[in-house]
């Protein structure tokens, strides 16, 4: 018996190593080839956080467009930028540019993470391809030029999935307990992640069936979020007397009440009003006075609003073409079209780590539903949508092939059976 038939080709690994290396080299060019090529702009919430960096760093008061204390942002990305003020010395030296020198590298780092992810779910194959359409899909380059949060949380989000996919296989407290920490840094930089944490164990205890195993999961996970978070929940306790876990701003989720983005409707008097107050005022007469406006709106208005327009980063000049002519758009909604067609197909078996994913897009779809649409948002799902895509595709592959392979094979089988009485074999 020759036991060598099952075995790779030893050739195999020596080319997956020079594709990876190749493509990430592709990636490190585009991505520092971009940063030192064009003109940033900057935008204002990157002047916002700018000022409030000084003002911490100068006057140590953590305030967001304000000079009291307050918390309408989360300090992830604020303390982030202001390690890097304090490291290059930020009153002598434009801080900028080293956070976009960081955050590059943090992008590359993100990809390897992606990498990993795929090659987990699907094998070295299907990895690379996920490898080399992140290197050159245009927002994840596009990005590092924008002093804004998108970077820093989808690096969080992508090795926080990576350490909970883990802690599900390993079934131990110690990866739980990374991934809770992790999560906790995640929601300092983008609050509404927080919110993943209960499906996500949902759906582990429905895979498993171990309760107690999901429960102690569960507890290690919050311990670790919980440590992270807590330094903040105590500062805003003692600053502002106030328990906020996440952050107080509301104008995101205000805005999100005006349909295709008209802030002049005159639908309700703002006059003497919060922004709560409006936005509540807003819903109740929207949806029983303009019902299928409101409806179409917080469903088809905003998904596609969100998802068929790349995320530009901050601006730049002239423009960057990662991909020739319309390549870039055209890659934008061929992974969002196809999206579906990858969600149905893991659903339709479910039980399986690539499940975690098709999750997470899907209940972050359906809260940024509830906010105003910003092409921004879809930013942090495209690591998994693009994961999610290849997966699928390559499986529709092999099952075609594997089809067609033993359609053919019978077909043979069948023509030599039929020649036989004949006697010509």
């Amino acid at each position: 018996m020759n036991t060598n038939i099952s075995k790779p080709p030893t050739y195999k690994k020596p080319l997956f190593i020079m594709l990876f290396l190749l493509i990430f080299a592709l990636a490190t060019y585009l991505r520092l080839d971009f940063l030192t090529s064009v003109n940033h702009h900057i935008t204002h919430d990157t002047l916002n956080y700018d000022i409030m960096v000084r003002q911490l760093l100068e006057k140590g008061i953590y305030a967001y467009k304000d000079t009291q204390p307050n918390a309408q942002v989360t300090p992830g990305y604020p303390l982030f930028m202001a390690a890097v003020y304090k490291m290059v010395d930020y009153q002598h030296h434009d801080p900028f540019p080293y956070i976009r020198y960081i955050q590059a590298g943090l992008s590359l780092v993100t990809l390897w993470l992606m990498y990993t992810i795929a090659r987990r779910l699907a094998g070295t194959k299907v990895a690379i391809i996920v490898l080399l359409i992140s290197s050159v899909y245009p927002p994840f380059v596009w990005s590092n030029g924008a002093v804004l949060t998108e970077t820093l949380a989808c690096f969080f989000l992508v090795l926080y999935i990576r350490l909970q996919l883990t802690a599900f296989e390993k079934n131990t407290w110690t990866f739980a307990l990374l991934s809770g920490s992790v999560m906790g840094l995640l929601v300092l930089t983008r609050p509404e992640f927080l919110i993943l944490i209960v499906p996500v164990y949902i759906f582990h205890f429905l895979w498993k069936k171990e309760l107690r195993l999901t429960l102690k999961l569960l507890m290690f996970t919050c311990i670790g979020t919980g440590v992270i978070l807590s330094p903040w929940v105590i500062r805003n306790l003692v600053s502002l007397h106030q328990v906020v876990i996440a952050s107080t701003q509301v104008n995101p989720f205000a805005a999100g009440t005006y349909p295709n983005n008209n802030y002049e409707d005159g639908m309700v008097d703002r006059h003497g009003k919060t922004q709560m107050e409006v936005a509540k005022e807003r819903l109740r007469i929207g949806f029983t006075q303009q019902t299928w406006v409101f409806i179409k709106w917080y469903t088809v208005g905003k998904l596609k609003y969100i998802y068929t327009h790349m995320y530009f980063g901050s601006g730049h000049k002239p423009l960057y073409r990662v991909l020739p002519g319309p390549l870039g758009n055209q890659l934008q909604l061929a992974l969002i079209y196809f999206c579906p067609i990858a969600l149905i197909a893991s659903f339709r078996r479910w039980k399986q780590p690539l499940t975690l994913l098709t999750l997470i897009v899907a209940v972050m779809t359906v809260t940024r539903l509830a906010f105003v649409p910003e092409y921004r948002y879809n930013y942090t799902a495209m690591p998994l949508i693009i994961t999610m895509d290849v997966v699928t595709v390559v499986a529709i592959f092999r099952w075609l092939w594997i089809k067609l392979t033993t359609s053919s094979s019978h077909s043979q089988k069948g023509g030599v059976s039929h020649a036989e009485p004949n006697g010509n074999p």
